[in-house]
């Protein structure tokens, strides 16, 4: 009965997290229907998140403005828009040094998703990722460590590692020139970025409410000649993952499919999806460290372990599978014996070095 009680309690506290994010993205989003205790009990695993700045979008003009914790989603706002603030400067500042160079980079999710949103500082980022074609990587590589490059982390990629059924080529030509600062700055297509955006989601369990809000955020502003077909071409199995993506933007943040290939898929997702989404979102998120950890700390090991039972959005991704009713378990069970190899051969490693 206990077990119950926690479960339900952790679901309902997921359902507020969505109630909190829907709409966030927009420039005016829907009333906040939260009372102060249902926003003291969601404001941390907000701040958690990454979603304070977006907490404190919905909060800002509800009648829980004045509480204690919308105060903490509005300093969690402000430190967001220095933050964004340093980040542009950091992306103009490298891509100027790239191109000194040679390379003509690509940039992917962080100021690529934040720029969709109405205020800089309302999706935060960190890293610099930023993909190049293989023939121009040493090039890159050389003008990232010279005494004149910013001192920022940048992740340089040769390849997406997501799914999306597209060559960098591709990627590269479909992609669009976007400015920042007086620098311009080359980012995915409007239907790469929304295809990535959901197949990234779903291969990291959508355990990250932001996520879902990105998605909103890139549905809602895709142009007019936005080329469904594109979009949605490649695996009919992972182009149905991304419509499933969508109708979760749409039943849980209330992202708007009217006129859209993909708007019956709302109404007929697969009965676990939204629940597993929910129980995802109910509790804070606790960083999974490495198993070879736990070989000079083992006391945490079983907990670790328990943790690593993969949620059925990421089972399913990992080994390939459909999203429809048929159970989970086996796609889990596949997932865990793949992953126990991968595990093997890391400690297989970590006792050779010790070796």
């Amino acid at each position: 009965m206990l077990a119950n009680a926690k479960a339900k309690a952790r679901l309902r506290r997921g359902e507020l997290v969505a109630a909190a994010l829907a709409g966030a993205w927009r420039g005016s989003p829907p009333p906040l229907a939260l009372s102060p205790a249902e926003l003291a009990e969601v404001t941390p695993l907000l701040l958690g998140t990454g979603g304070g700045s977006l907490g404190w979008w919905r909060v800002r003009s509800s009648d829980c403005r004045t509480s204690p914790q919308a105060l903490e989603l509005q300093q969690a706002y402000r430190l967001q828009i220095l933050h964004a603030a340093l980040h542009e400067r950091e992306i103009t500042e490298t891509i100027t040094l790239l191109r000194s160079s040679g390379v003509e980079p690509l940039l992917a999710k962080g100021w690529a998703v934040a720029r969709l949103y109405p205020e800089p500082g309302l999706r935060p980022y960190g890293d610099i990722d930023l993909w190049v074609q293989a023939e121009q990587r040493s090039a890159a590589l050389a003008a990232l460590v010279t005494c004149t490059a910013p001192a920022c982390p940048v992740d340089l990629h040769q390849r997406f590692t997501e799914p999306i059924d597209r060559t960098l080529d591709e990627l590269y030509a479909r992609s669009q020139l976007v400015r920042l600062d007086g620098v311009e700055v080359r980012i995915l297509g409007p239907e790469d970025h929304l295809r990535l955006l959901c197949i990234h989601m779903f291969g990291h369990g959508a355990w990250r409410p932001l996520w879902l809000c990105d998605i909103g955020a890139a549905l809602e502003s895709r142009p007019a000649d936005f080329d469904w077909e594109y979009c949605l071409g490649g695996s009919r199995r992972r182009s149905d993952w991304v419509a499933c993506a969508l109708g979760l933007a749409h039943r849980l943040l209330g992202a708007e499919l009217d006129g859209t290939p993909v708007a019956s898929r709302a109404d007929h997702l697969p009965s676990w999806l939204v629940p597993t989404v929910l129980w995802e979102w109910g509790v804070p998120y606790r960083h999974r460290s490495s198993i070879v950890t736990y070989l000079r700390h083992p006391a945490g090991a079983l907990e670790a372990l328990r943790q690593c039972w993969p949620n059925p959005i990421l089972a399913t991704v990992e080994v390939g599978g459909p999203f429809n009713e048929l159970p989970r378990l086996p796609f889990q069970i596949g997932q865990c014996l793949r992953r126990t190899a991968q595990i093997a051969a890391e400690l297989a490693g970590s006792l050779r070095g010790q070796g």
